[in-house]
């Protein structure tokens, strides 16, 4: 018989879309506020992998992923995506989003986005928020799967959730990595 215990803390991370630098400054500093400091952010890149929100942010997105020091308990993925959620309202123009805020906990085993979109591989949590498992660790570095999203599945996106990674085992036990990290990202 198994025996419930507490998961372990993530590290939360975020994926950014925004057209604005204004914006895109208000949307972290706003989180931030939330969450605590950021511990990394990448430059802004040309978001080219579809064309989904140009109806709504207009043309020229940029995306960044960043992630927080402080760790956050598993369960309150629901909350971040609501929060951040709220966010999205708040920077919102005539009633189109201007910042896309897409939260995920990153654990040694995964990584889970939160969406309020229903699909097959997406678990219900609560409160309308579903998690979307979109990465698996395996093989020493995290792997796409079937669904995952292309800007997820980039060498240099998956190359730093690995040493993310490597640092949350740091900030959980204070076991220093073993061995470098896979190759295969520009960093």
């Amino acid at each position: 018989m198994s025996r419930p215990h507490a998961p372990p803390s993530a590290k939360l991370v975020v994926g950014l879309l925004f057209c604005e630098t204004d914006l895109q400054q208000r949307a972290l500093r706003a989180l931030c506020q939330h969450f605590g400091p950021m511990d990394f952010l990448t430059e802004p890149e040309s978001f080219t992998y579809t064309n989904y929100y140009d109806s709504e942010m207009g043309q020229g997105i940029y995306r960044q992923v960043g992630s927080f020091l402080e760790l956050v308990p598993s369960d309150t993925l629901p909350e971040i995506k609501l929060l951040t959620n709220q966010l999205e309202i708040q920077f919102s123009s005539e009633g189109g989003r201007q910042v896309n805020i897409d939260p995920g906990l990153l654990s040694e085993e995964r990584l889970v986005l939160a969406t309020g979109k229903n699909f097959t591989h997406r678990i219900y949590l609560r409160d309308g928020i579903y998690a979307d498992l979109t990465l698996i660790y395996q093989k020493s570095g995290y792997q796409p799967l079937p669904w995952t999203y292309p800007s997820y599945r980039e060498p240099g996106l998956l190359h730093l959730l690995g040493a993310l990674r490597q640092k949350l085992i740091f900030q959980r036990t204070g076991r220093l990595p073993r061995k470098p990290a896979p190759k295969g990202g520009p960093f």
